[in-house]
């Protein structure tokens, strides 16, 4: 039988980034009926799905697990977590896994959990079926065999099904934001519209509120629009916080595509229901003819190895872009007199003057002081580290044209170059059709400690 209503606790943006228990405590009081929050995401660049280690500490995704389990456990509703590891890749989802499957033996919690797989071998892939979003264009096999780890972004649907089956914790690998929250609200049989878009407008915990800080929110679906409320009971929502969150991370305020349609709000009216909450009706989901699923792909794109120094000398700092333009026309011709012909890359960045918006920078007039990076990029890192080096008597030293005296200036470590190792990129920009919107994804059912030690 379908449900008046469907309750969502979002407790953060993002695991391991820290919540106040007392507002998960709060949301469970307010009769939360699942517990959703993302575990991921690419804002962070390529060097997570590329390297497939995950930005959080352990120590801090246990730290949020342990309370959401035993909120979940103590709830008797299922606990939802996508893009496991940050990237979503299989070795994110383990090493998220382990954590769970350690904290439910710690603390005696009898929850099954089922872990769902998302990434994907380039040779699996139906090539005919791969689509470009702009800007990309069609996309060659030889840059799908070279990523190191390539994703496949799921809709709501393996969630579904794996709550269906019966598992208490889902774990899931590489996911939209909105699917975490809109999976069990849609098992349930909330409609659509409603649901999905309730579904971004909590996708970052308490993003929507007057203090993100705070906590995260809870979300009440029902027949024709869905409640927000935060989980701080000194926070509120007002319409203007909600309706803000479909311009984050969206090409068009008013629709996002999803793998199995589009989200639509151009008819929603949001409104305040007193000083705390607000309610939202008349969004609409338009299913897609196809379903889609979009891939992401990382690879290496070389090796850097990065030096850093400050600037405190009023002369130089009053013509700092004549001092870089010296630098980098210096740094190209000492590499090439000293280490000859080389297949390399750099760029300096001064921060304190433009290093942020470059030419859009609106500051005008000199910085107290600024800080110089030089990144550089090449097939190795041998190669990268050894024009760091012929580069660190310029950083050191190099005087504006005018001075008759060399300034010093302050390397901020010794030794200077720092090497940051393998360097990632993006290179997949393209979705793939898919007949089952299960279909490019796994999903592993455990049984449950207790039950496990029944066995042993």
């Amino acid at each position: 039988m379908t449900p008046d209503s469907v309750r969502i606790l979002v407790p953060t943006g993002m695991l391991g980034g820290g919540f106040p228990p007392e507002t998960v405590e709060r949301g469970l009081a307010l009769g939360a009926d699942v517990i959703a929050v993302d575990g991921g995401s690419t804002d962070s660049g390529p060097y997570y799905l590329g390297s497939g280690i995950a930005k959080t500490a352990a120590a801090a995704v246990a730290r949020d697990l342990r309370v959401l389990l035993r909120a979940a456990a103590t709830a008797g509703i299922p606990l939802i977590v996508g893009s496991c590891g940050t990237s979503g890749t299989d070795s994110g989802v383990d090493w998220v896994a382990g954590i769970t499957r350690a904290i439910l033996a710690e603390e005696g919690l009898n929850l099954r959990v089922a872990t769902i797989y998302s990434s994907q071998r380039a040779a699996d892939l139906d090539l005919g079926r791969v689509h470009p979003l702009p800007p990309a264009g069609p996309l060659d096999p030889a840059v799908l065999e070279s990523c190191t780890n390539i994703v496949g972004m799921m809709g709501h649907e393996p969630i579904a099904d794996a709550l269906a089956r019966g598992a208490d914790v889902v774990l899931a690998g590489r996911a939209t934001d909105t699917a975490v929250a809109a999976a069990y609200p849609l098992l349930k049989g909330m409609p659509a519209g409603p649901t999905w878009h309730a579904a971004k407008i909590v996708e970052c915990g308490g993003q929507c509120t007057t203090n993100p800080r705070a906590g995260g929110v809870l979300a009440t679906i029902d027949a024709t629009g869905f409640t927000i409320e935060p989980l701080d009971p000194a926070v509120a929502c007002t319409p203007t916080s909600v309706a803000a969150h479909m311009l984050y991370e969206t090409v068009n305020p008013f629709s996002m595509r999803e793998p199995a349609g589009t989200i639509v709000v151009t008819d929603a009216v949001h409104r305040a229901l007193d000083d705390r909450r607000v309610r939202v009706e008349g969004s609409r989901f338009e299913l897609a003819a196809q379903h889609t699923i979009k891939l992401e792909g990382a690879r290496i794109a070389g090796y850097q190895t990065m030096s850093f120094t400050a600037i405190r000398d009023p002369h130089i700092l009053a013509q700092i872009d004549t001092w870089a333009a010296l630098l980098r026309k210096m740094i190209t011709s000492w590499v090439a007199d000293t280490l000859g012909t080389m297949d390399y890359s750099f760029d300096i960045r001064l921060y304190g003057h433009d290093a942020v918006l470059g030419a859009l920078d609106p500051a005008t007039g000199p910085a107290r002081e600024v800080g110089v990076m030089l990144l550089v990029q090449a097939a190795d890192q041998q190669t990268a580290t050894a024009v760091a080096k012929v580069a660190n008597p310029l950083m050191l030293h190099l005087p504006t044209p005018d001075m008759d005296h060399l300034p010093s200036l302050a390397f901020a470590t010794s030794p200077a170059e720092t090497e940051r190792g393998a360097a990632y990129e993006f290179v997949l920009n393209h979705v793939v059709d898919v007949d089952s919107p299960g279909s490019l994804f796994r999903t592993v059912l455990f049984r449950t400690v207790l039950e496990e030690t029944r066995d042993a």
